[in-house]
C-alpha cells in the first residue's frame, strides 16, 4: 500500500508540475486580480482531474536520484516555456495599445494593468483587459487548458529538453507578436501620420495660430474617436491571432 501511494504521489507531483507552472504564468491567470492561493488551488484541483486520463501518459518512477531531479527540472520547464509562449502571443495587443496611447497623447497617463502587473498606458490598459474578457466569454482558456494537456504527448515527460527548439519557437513568435502590435495598431499609426502632417500644413499656412493649443485637445478627441470604431476590430483580430498560436500545440 505504502509503495502504491508513493508511486501515484511521484504521477500527481509530475502533472502538477507541468500544469502548475503553466498556470501560474498563463494570460488571465496570472493577473493581480486572481490571488496565488488561488491560482494554486486551482492548479492542484485541475491536476486531480487530469492524474486518471494522463496516467497513461506518465513514466514509472526511475530507480536513480538525479534521473528524478532531471524530470522535475524538465516538467516544470515544459509548464513555464507554455506560459511564456502563451505571454508572448497576448505581448501584440500590449505594444498596439501602446501605439495608439502614443498616437492619441495618453503616453503619460499610466494606471496599474493586472495583466502585466506594472505601470502601462491607460490604452494599453484598457485593451488588455477587454481582450481577458473576450478571452474568457468565449472559452479561450479551455483551449489554454488544452495546450497544456496536449503538450504531454507533444512533449513526453522525461524526455530531453528541446531547448534549440524552444527558443527557436519563442524567438519566432516574438517575432510574430511585434508584427501583429503593429498590424492591429496600424489605424493609429496612420492617423498619427496624417494628422501631424495636417497641423504641419496648418502652422505653415495660419502662423499666427497657437498650434499647440489646438492640436492637443483635436489629437485627444479624434483619437479617442478612432479608437472607439476601432476596437472590435482590433479585438477579433487579436483573438484570432491567440486562438491560431496556441492550436499549433493541440493535437
Amino acid at each position: 500500500m505504502s509503495q502504491l501511494l508513493d508511486i501515484e504521489l511521484y504521477k500527481f507531483m509530475l502533472v502538477f508540475l507541468r500544469i502548475g507552472a503553466a498556470v501560474m504564468l498563463m494570460p488571465g491567470f496570472r493577473t493581480a486580480y486572481v490571488n496565488t492561493n488561488v491560482r494554486l488551488c486551482f492548479a492542484l484541483a485541475l491536476c486531480f482531474v487530469l492524474l486518471l486520463p494522463l496516467a497513461s501518459e506518465l513514466p514509472s518512477r526511475p530507480d536513480s536520484f538525479a534521473e528524478t531531479i532531471r524530470i522535475v527540472i524538465s516538467e516544470i520547464t515544459f509548464g513555464v516555456f507554455l506560459g511564456i509562449f502563451m505571454q508572448i502571443l497576448f505581448s501584440a495587443l500590449n505594444l498596439a495599445g501602446n501605439i495608439g496611447g502614443q498616437a492619441i497623447g495618453f503616453a503619460n497617463a499610466q494606471i496599474f494593468d493586472p495583466a502585466s502587473q506594472n505601470q502601462s498606458v491607460v490604452i494599453d490598459s484598457f485593451l488588455s483587459i477587454t481582450a481577458l474578457t473576450v478571452v474568457f466569454i468565449t472559452d479561450l482558456h479551455h483551449l489554454m487548458l488544452s495546450a497544456v494537456i496536449d503538450s504531454y504527448r507533444l512533449f513526453p515527460v522525461g524526455n530531453v529538453l528541446p531547448v534549440g527548439d524552444f527558443s527557436d519557437s519563442l524567438s519566432s513568435t516574438l517575432n510574430q507578436s511585434f508584427i501583429m502590435g503593429f498590424k492591429i495598431g496600424s489605424p493609429f499609426i496612420a492617423f498619427t501620420v496624417i494628422f501631424y502632417v495636417g497641423m504641419g500644413l496648418v502652422s505653415r499656412l495660419m502662423p499666427q495660430l497657437n498650434i499647440f493649443f489646438l492640436s492637443l485637445p483635436l489629437q485627444i478627441y479624434l483619437g479617442l474617436g478612432l479608437l472607439f470604431i476601432t476596437v472590435p476590430i482590433m479585438i477579433i483580430w487579436f483573438t484570432k491571432y491567440f486562438e491560431d498560436g496556441i492550436r499549433q500545440f493541440i493535437n
